[in-house]
């Protein structure tokens, strides 16, 4: 599979609001992340709230430009944002949000909102061919055609969605990137919209990077994972490998999460504390203080990501871990 998009040390940073003695300080969302995605294929990044997955998911569509560190689209370095290379790229890269009602406009009918990145790029005239494209994307995404006329407060929460996805397919991209596409929807449709982008993804040969928390449906469809803890990946591995056997203490942890039919709570591993504030990281290992395995070392030094048996991993007591847990 070749390489379509890479990220090289990319780190971002904002400043925090001023407390009442006048303060500020620096939250680091995402903390030197080098990632490649390929040609075709659907990478998962995980992790809890906070951890910058999202960030990371803006930075990879060159949304908003990095701190530091660079990203490379088919080759090239991504073009500073509003530079008339930027526009020219933004028909080949698109973002799937995650609200759909939030992310249309109430005031513009299923048909309008399709049709407007048609528009913005110039890939249809008005009139008839436009109307044709249009109706192609409605039946694409498996929405009716009367539905064409109708406003999104009078859809559901999963044809909201559907509309999102055609309205993001209008211009024929390459790389899509889904921000918690069916964390709004209820559980019966979140199989739905999911069974869909894996069909586009089969049918147009898109390369998706699926942000999500939710490890069931990432399993479900995402052919390799990243497992992101406060800004870092700590672990990168086929989607396989990662459910079978997940080496990281915190993807282990995940994963012990995930329900298992007749297996209750039976394995769980139930991590201490919340979260450390991104604005506040704790030195070394940033997992470390709820790690159960961690010790004076971690506390003091940050571990690179390494290869262990095929795949990436970062943590020093890699090989202490896999023997307690045998």
């Amino acid at each position: 599979m070749s390489t379509l998009l890479q990220a090289k040390g990319l780190i971002q940073q904002y400043r925090t609001a001023k407390t009442f003695l006048g303060k500020t300080s620096t939250m680091r969302a995402v903390d030197g992340i080098d990632l490649t995605v390929r040609e075709g294929e659907i990478l998962g990044i995980v992790g809890e709230s906070g951890s910058g997955k999202s960030t990371l998911g803006r930075l990879l569509l060159g949304l908003e430009p990095p701190f530091a560190g660079e990203i490379l689209y088919r080759g090239h370095p991504m073009p500073e944002p509003r530079t008339p290379a930027w526009r020219r790229l933004r028909a080949e890269m698109q973002l799937i949000f995650q609200d759909p009602l939030s992310a249309l406009d109430r005031r513009l009918t299923v048909s309008a909102q399709i049709g407007e990145p048609l528009e913005i790029h110039g890939l249809a005239a008005a009139g008839s061919e436009r109307d044709e494209r249009v109706a192609e994307l409605i039946a694409k995404v498996g929405l009716r055609q009367d539905q064409a006329g109708s406003y999104p407060h009078e859809l559901s929460g999963g044809q909201r969605q559907r509309v999102v996805i055609a309205r993001a397919l209008a211009s024929n991209p390459r790389f899509l990137v889904c921000d918690e596409p069916v964390s709004a929807l209820d559980v019966s449709i979140q199989a739905q919209v999911v069974n869909l982008l894996r069909d586009l993804q089969d049918r147009e040969g898109l390369t998706m990077v699926f942000i999500s928390h939710d490890l069931k449906v990432v399993r479900n469809i995402c052919d390799r994972v990243a497992v992101m803890y406060l800004g870092r990946i700590v672990e990168e591995a086929s989607s396989d490998a990662i459910f079978s056997d997940p080496r990281h203490p915190y993807t282990r942890a995940l994963v012990s999460s995930v329900p298992k039919i007749g297996a209750g709570l039976h394995g769980r591993i139930i991590l201490q504390g919340e979260p450390p504030n991104p604005a506040a990281r704790p030195s070394g290992c940033a997992f470390h203080p709820r790690c159960r395995f961690a010790d004076a070392d971690c506390a003091a030094t940050i571990p690179e990501l390494e290869l262990h048996d095929g795949r990436l991993a970062a943590c020093r007591k890699l090989r202490h871990t896999l023997r307690s847990a045998a």
